[in-house]
């Protein structure tokens, strides 16, 4: 004897089997979004490699797999997408770094010391490139590659001269005996040991036959704040 099938069980038979795990379709803003990401993407990598003038229109296209005049729908020329790329991650980086100063300042209150700003301002940006992957750090390299080009140090200023002004303050706080000029030498030999971190160019594990690793940022955090801070505080003039 045949068992009558119910009704539910005849309407969930006649459904097509593919319409449950159909993927809805994306608007075309989510399909050029996705498309100005895997540019600035391939860009960032490129201008990490090879510099502003390394790079062509071309390159970052056949590296993406689109046609050149794909390009100049979303950027006018080399220049706006070369700034596209510094600005997509610069807000991010120079936020973070803010907010560590300010956390900073109000814990240390009246009693600012060197070691800890710097670890507020070098680790918070350690800790970003490390975590965010390879995106991120190639990002720092670009960011090293460029900083010392008149193309770069002009997005420089722009984006990073307050979280670096931010520092300064309070290393003058914590160094109220130190001159002025002193404190910006200090910072300009910090910065100076970034970039190079940032650039990641292996020498240092040629060098340490393997002992060192150029991106091993965990390392660098590690040392680089109490090294820095040493040296800032050897700068203080003595009488002769």
């Amino acid at each position: 004897m045949t068992r009558p099938v119910s009704p539910n069980a005849q309407k969930v038979s006649s459904k097509p089997a593919s319409s449950a795990t159909k993927r809805p379709r994306r608007s075309k803003a989510e399909q050029r979004a996705e498309s100005l990401e895997q540019i600035l993407d391939a860009a960032e990598y490129l201008f990490s490699q090879n510099g502003f003038f390394g790079v062509t229109l071309r390159d970052v296209a056949q590296r993406v797999g689109i046609h050149t005049t794909l390009l100049h729908y979303y950027f006018a020329d080399k220049r706006a997408l070369f700034e596209a790329v510094f600005e997509r991650r610069a807000g991010v980086t120079s936020g973070r770094r803010i907010e560590a100063l300010e956390r900073y300042e109000a814990e240390a209150g009246d009693h600012p010391t060197v070691e800890g700003a710097l670890h507020a301002f070098l680790d918070t940006d350690l800790d970003l490139y490390r975590e965010g992957g390879e995106p991120w750090m190639n990002y720092a390299a670009f960011c090293a590659r460029i900083s010392n080009t008149p193309e770069g140090a002009e997005l420089m200023d722009k984006y990073f001269d307050p979280v670096v002004l931010k520092l300064i303050g309070i290393l003058k706080r914590a160094l109220p005996d130190y001159s002025e000029e002193d404190i910006f030498w200090g910072y300009h030999f910090v910065t100076g040991a970034l970039m190079n971190t940032l650039a990641r160019t292996g020498r240092i594990d040629r060098l340490s036959g393997g002992l060192c690793r150029s991106d091993d940022f965990l390392a660098v955090k590690e040392r680089m704040a109490h090294f820095m801070a040493a040296g800032i505080l050897s700068l203080k003039r003595r009488a002769t």
